[in-house]
């Protein structure tokens, strides 16, 4: 119990300090490894989405819909309401996932196992279809997303690259710090206690639906925040961010992390990207059985994610 109770108080700490070095790394690290983690911070904020659903006894296997509705709200909003700064448009995608999922999730937190799956799944394909057939938003190729503005400056060059590097820096470690405590909370223990017995929860004169509600607007949230980075960053939107295989990227991600800990996300994502980054350039045609072959490895040897080998050697310095 000391032990749990040490590891609780240091993540704090523990996060703020792994972000001051993510961002002291932007001025000596490569373009492109910048731009890496840019995208692997934004997709572990979906990640994350993913994760809190997961702990509560759900998988949703359409969290692409939300990331989706960030990225065509920061660009929507760039490209026809003429707002440029940032903080703005990530706002305006975050509030637009917030009030579709108010709008989903009163039906789908009624559904366990594999008809949440499934329902989940429907819904981001159905984005999926309208965004294909819509010739006004380009289509299956999308539209590209106007540089940004950032409470009134404009970057040029390197700057913007590196300004969007040090933004999803510090909006993960701001998010990441905020589930922390949502997932130590008591609502956050009671969620848990959902997933292994719904009845005890409800005799405790708690309601699992509502609870579970409040996990899934969250995940919306945070899940559109991650797309709303991820259009900033990379300049264009399409489609293919509600697609299904999007979706099942982010379980990969989750499985890959686990789910033990609020950065276990991060450390998945980052994992992911550098793993199919270079699996696409060693292996372009085969890069999808390298990955097929470490989630087969993972569930062999690693059921509970990257995260448990962290949790193992904790163990170890404690019976020390």
């Amino acid at each position: 119990m000391a032990l749990t109770k040490l590891s609780v108080s240091a993540t704090g700490p523990a996060l703020l300090l792994a972000a001051a070095a993510f961002a002291a790394a932007a001025w000596v690290m490569p373009a492109w490894l910048a731009f890496l983690l840019t995208l692997a911070f934004s997709k572990a904020l979906v990640v994350l989405g993913v994760v809190i659903q997961m702990r509560a006894g759900l998988v949703s296997f359409g969290q692409a819909l939300f990331y989706c509705i960030g990225g065509y709200g920061v660009g929507l909003a760039s490209q026809y309401l003429g707002v440029g700064d940032a903080f703005a448009l990530l706002a305006l995608g975050t509030a637009a996932a917030i009030v579709l999922a108010l709008i989903c999730g009163w039906l789908l937190t009624r559904y366990r196992e594999i008809f949440y799956a499934m329902l989940t799944l429907a819904l981001s394909m159905i984005l999926y279809g309208v965004l294909v057939k819509s010739s006004a938003l380009g289509s299956t190729d999308g539209f590209n997303v106007s540089p940004p503005s950032f409470l009134g400056w404009v970057p040029e060059g390197d700057a913007k690259k590196r300004t969007l590097y040090l933004l999803t820096v510090a909006v993960a470690a701001l998010v990441a710090l905020g589930f922390h405590r949502f997932m130590v909370s008591s609502l956050g223990r009671v969620t848990e206690a959902v997933r292994e017995n719904e009845i005890r929860v409800e005799y405790l004169g708690l309601s699992p639906q509502r609870m579970l509600f409040t996990n899934y607007v969250l995940a919306a949230g945070v899940s559109a925040l991650g797309g709303g980075l991820t259009a900033l960053a990379s300049g264009h939107i399409d489609p293919d961010m509600a697609f299904w295989t999007t979706s099942g990227e982010f379980v990969f991600i989750a499985i890959l992390g686990g789910t033990g800990h609020v950065a276990a996300p991060f450390i998945g994502a980052i994992m992911f990207s550098v793993i199919r980054t270079f699996a696409i350039q060693e292996a372009p045609n085969t890069w999808q059985m390298t990955l097929g072959m470490i989630l087969l490895a993972l569930v062999l040897f690693l059921p509970k994610g990257l995260w448990s080998l962290v949790a193992r050697s904790k163990k170890r310095e404690a019976s020390v």
